[in-house]
């Protein structure tokens, strides 16, 4: 199965890099998600990923304040990234071996999607389902 079969492409949360965190926490708040898409600030720059672990160990583990830090201070730039004519075993090699939950889907440097473990573990639970 491939990345495209899977991935999540419609609603993405995507955040200007220069948002105060306090907004950034709101906006994953008001959209039940547990991360955000970071913008890239120019055609040939790179998406980056704002997650509740970057959150928790910029501000909670380091004493950060959220009002004095941006979306860029604590976030993952670049966001690991794949294509979606990828196998999805693949994408599941590289979650493991970078310890990493969410992967951008990118294609000519452009947003696409995004692949989460829960994502493929809801496939392949409905797959097992299927099959019994």
């Amino acid at each position: 199965m491939l990345v495209k079969d899977i991935m999540k492409s419609k609603n993405l949360e995507i955040v200007s890099p220069m948002k105060p965190i306090r907004d950034a926490l709101k906006q994953m708040k008001e959209r039940k998600v547990k991360s955000l898409i970071v913008n890239k600030v120019r055609p040939s720059d790179a998406y980056g990923l704002l997650t509740y672990k970057n959150i928790l160990f910029s501000i909670i583990a380091n004493d950060g304040d959220v009002d004095l830090l941006r979306v860029y201070d604590i976030c993952s730039k670049p966001a690991f990234q794949i294509s979606k004519e990828l196998d999805t075993k693949y994408a599941v090699q590289l979650m493991v071996k970078g310890n990493v939950k969410r992967l951008l889907v990118i294609d000519n440097n452009e947003i696409e999607g995004i692949l989460t473990m829960t994502d493929i573990m809801e496939c392949y639970m409905e797959n097992i389902n299927e099959e019994a």
